[in-house]
């Protein structure tokens, strides 16, 4: 059946209300919800399904005050790790009718906050933010958001927002023990930068899994750099004459970083050095040989976050007010993802 509208376009209000043989004031109420026989009721929905009729998200965010859009904020959109939580994100938010807009921060703080402050020019419902560094001004911005704010990534007891946190620590004790059981001793750790949260907790981590393992902490086998691979593949290389037999990376980058520099200097993997990471990206699988790594759940985190901020929003509760949130907090559990990157050492070492 051909639609009927009121020139070219769309169907309107008018053509379905020609269509289901009411007034136009009967449609609106239908359409707007406000109530109606449901006779009328029946007529109109009927009418505007055999139109094809799409409701006008800009005249309804004007009449309920919401854009039913929602911004991401990552450090780096060209991350593996953080174009999966925009999957997983975008699922959610199309599901429950929100668009969803991405902004990538470089990890920059300054753009950080301005996302944060843009809250109040209600360019979007609400936000989920993803930052690698918490300063005092961040927790200060988060404290006074003027609407609902998600954070992937741990915050400092106190502060009012939702979370959902990564097990860093618990993920580095998985590749540690899983190293050491294939009888690796000196394992080299090329780590972020140590001011950035990841940074600490998976310095923490490797601590910790050394001394549960009954190793030595030799801190000239341990190397911070950027989160990349190139940074992984240089400080990979300066690592190299303290004759590792594994190299972890806090990053799937970083690991990758290192097997390119085991590469250029001849050395087999795993015969020779044995190489890990974490996040179990895309990037894992595209080495050679596959790389293990710790799956850090960027999916189940970017799900988690979407619907803690959609539950704010749709809370009875005003999701504006900072006062009226309890913070929830809820952390991914991290799951080892064996490869051929980790198998045991030559015996001809």
């Amino acid at each position: 059946m051909p639609k009927a509208t009121t020139g070219a376009g769309q169907p309107t209000i008018i053509s379905i209300a020609e269509r289901a043989g009411v007034s136009i004031a009967s449609v609106s109420r239908v359409l707007n919800g406000i109530g109606a026989r449901p006779a009328t009721v029946e007529k109109v929905e009927r009418a505007a399904a055999e139109l094809g009729y799409v409701p006008n998200a800009v005249a309804r965010s004007l009449k309920d005050g919401r854009t039913r859009q929602l911004t991401f904020a990552m450090p780096d959109i060209g991350n593996p790790v953080y174009v999966a939580m925009v999957r997983a994100i975008q699922s959610v938010a199309k599901a429950a009718g929100y668009r969803l807009l991405l902004h990538s921060t470089d990890a920059v703080a300054e753009d950080e906050l301005a996302v944060l402050r843009s809250l109040g020019d209600r360019t979007s419902d609400g936000l989920i933010l993803c930052p690698i560094r918490i300063t005092d001004a961040h927790v200060e911005a988060l404290r006074t958001a003027s609407g609902p704010v998600v954070v992937i990534g741990s915050l400092p007891n106190g502060v009012p927002v939702d979370s959902v946190r990564a097990d860093s620590v618990a993920g580095v004790a998985l590749a540690v023990r899983h190293l050491y059981e294939t009888g690796r001793r000196r394992i080299a750790f090329v780590n972020g930068p140590a001011d950035t949260v990841p940074g600490r907790k998976r310095g923490e981590g490797f601590r910790k899994a050394l001394a549960a393992c009954g190793l030595d902490l030799d801190p000239d086998l341990v190397v911070h750099t950027d989160f990349g691979i190139e940074s992984g593949a240089a400080a990979t290389e300066a690592l190299l004459d303290l004759k590792p037999d594994a190299v972890f990376g806090a990053n799937d980058q970083l690991a990758l970083g290192a097997a390119r520099a085991l590469h250029a200097r001849g050395l087999r993997i795993p015969e020779d050095v044995a190489v890990a990471g974490m996040d179990d990206s895309v990037l894992a699988q595209a080495g050679w040989p596959p790389l293990t790594s710790v799956d850090l759940g960027s999916t189940e985190r970017g799900l988690r976050a979407a619907e803690l901020l959609l539950h704010r929003l749709e809370s009875a509760a005003s999701p504006d007010s900072p006062a009226s949130r309890t913070a929830r907090t809820t952390t991914a559990p991290p799951r080892l993802v064996v490869r051929a990157s980790t198998g045991p050492a030559a015996t001809d070492r």
